[in-house]
C-alpha cells in the first residue's frame, strides 16, 4: 500500500477525519471540493473502509477511521520533525571527528581546538592524523572530515577555504657558516646538505624547481616526518632546512635557530582548510570548521597574513 500513498494523501486524510466535512477540509487544504472528494474515494480503497458515512446532514467517522487518525497525526509530527529546522547545539554533539594536517598545526594548533571541544562540545571525540598528499584525491573515502594544507591553489572538487600565505626561508642553526655571510647566493644553498620534513604538505618543491632552472641540484641528506625530529638535528649539524617563513619564525623562539630570505624568488606557499562539499551544510562540521579557522587565524603560531 506505501506505494500508493504519499504526504499529501494522509495530510487530507487527517483533515478529513478531524473536520468530517467535506467543504470545509477543502478549504483548510486550499483544494477544490471536488480534488477533495475524489481523494476520499481514494482513500477508502486503500483503506478498504469508507472512513466517513452520512448520518442525516453530517459525516461520521467510522470505528476504523478513529483508530487511523491518531496514527497519522504520529506520521504527519514525525514528518514535520524530520524536515523541520533542528538548533544546532555543541553541547549534545556527539561523534568521532578526525582532523588532518601536518604535525606542526597538531603540535601548536590541535590544542587549543581541543581546548574549545572540552568547554563547549565535550562529547566528541577527535581523532587527529598526519597529513600525506595522496589523501588529497582520497579526502572521502579516508574518513577524514576536516584537513589543512599547502596548495598551489583552491584544492578541486573540494570546499575549502584560505587560511592565509606566506614564502619559504632557510632554517639553520645559530652559529651555522651561512649565517656570517652577509650576502649569500643560489651556491649556498647547495654547498650544505639539507634537511627534508615528509610529513604533512609540500614544503619546498618550488626549492628544487628553482634551482633546476639554473642548473643545480641540493642534497637531501635527511628525512624526518616530525618536526620535532627536525629541529633537533638542525641544532646538531650544519644541516639547513626549508620551511613557510611563519613555522621559521615560531621554531626560532623556541630553539637556538636561525633563518635567512632564500637567494632566488619562489612562489607564495598558499594555506587552505578543506573538506568534502556533502559537509557544506552540515550544522556540526560548520560550527567545527568556523572554530578551526578562528584558532589558526589568532594564533601566533600560524600564519595570520591573509
Amino acid at each position: 500500500m506505501i506505494n500508493h500513498i504519499n504526504l499529501n494523501l494522509l495530510r487530507s486524510l487527517q483533515v478529513l477525519l478531524e473536520e468530517r466535512h467535506v467543504s470545509r477540509a477543502a478549504a483548510r487544504l486550499n483544494l477544490t471540493q471536488s480534488a477533495v472528494s475524489r481523494q476520499l474515494a481514494q482513500l477508502r480503497t486503500l483503506c478498504a473502509d469508507p472512513l466517513l458515512v452520512r448520518n442525516g446532514n453530517v459525516l461520521v467517522a467510522t470505528p476504523k477511521a478513529l483508530g487511523l487518525l491518531d496514527r497519522v497525526n504520529h506520521v504527519l509530527r514525525q514528518t514535520d520533525e524530520l524536515f523541520s529546522d533542528v538548533p544546532f547545539d555543541p553541547a549534545t554533539w556527539q561523534q568521532e571527528f578526525v582532523f588532518s594536517s601536518s604535525d606542526y598545526v597538531a603540535q601548536f594548533i590541535v590544542p587549543a581546538v581541543v581546548s574549545i571541544l572540552t568547554q563547549q562540545a565535550p562529547l566528541v571525540d577527535l581523532s587527529y592524523r598526519l597529513w600525506q598528499p595522496d589523501y588529497l584525491a582520497q579526502i572521502q573515502t579516508t574518513g577524514i572530515d576536516l584537513a589543512s594544507t599547502m596548495l598551489p591553489a583552491a584544492p578541486q572538487q573540494l570546499s575549502s577555504i584560505m587560511i592565509g600565505q606566506d614564502n619559504s626561508v632557510c632554517l639553520m642553526r645559530v652559529g651555522h657558516p651561512l649565517m656570517a655571510k652577509t650576502v649569500w647566493k643560489s651556491e649556498d644553498i647547495v654547498r650544505f646538505p639539507h634537511l627534508k620534513i615528509t610529513g604533512g604538505g609540500d614544503k619546498d618543491s618550488q626549492v628544487d624547481w628553482a634551482l633546476s632552472q639554473m642548473g643545480m641540484c641540493r642534497r637531501i641528506a635527511v628525512k624526518v616526518p616530525f618536526f620535532s625530529v627536525a629541529v633537533n638535528a638542525l641544532q646538531s649539524s650544519d644541516l639547513l632546512m626549508v620551511v613557510p617563513e611563519h613555522i621559521a619564525i615560531n621554531l626560532t623562539h623556541h630553539a637556538a635557530l636561525a633563518f635567512r630570505p632564500l637567494p632566488f624568488e619562489t612562489e607564495a606557499h598558499l594555506y587552505w582548510l578543506m573538506w568534502h562539499p556533502k559537509f557544506d551544510q552540515d550544522k556540526a562540521h560548520y560550527w567545527m570548521r568556523e572554530n578551526v579557522l578562528k584558532v589558526m587565524k589568532q594564533s601566533p603560531y600560524s600564519i595570520g597574513m591573509i
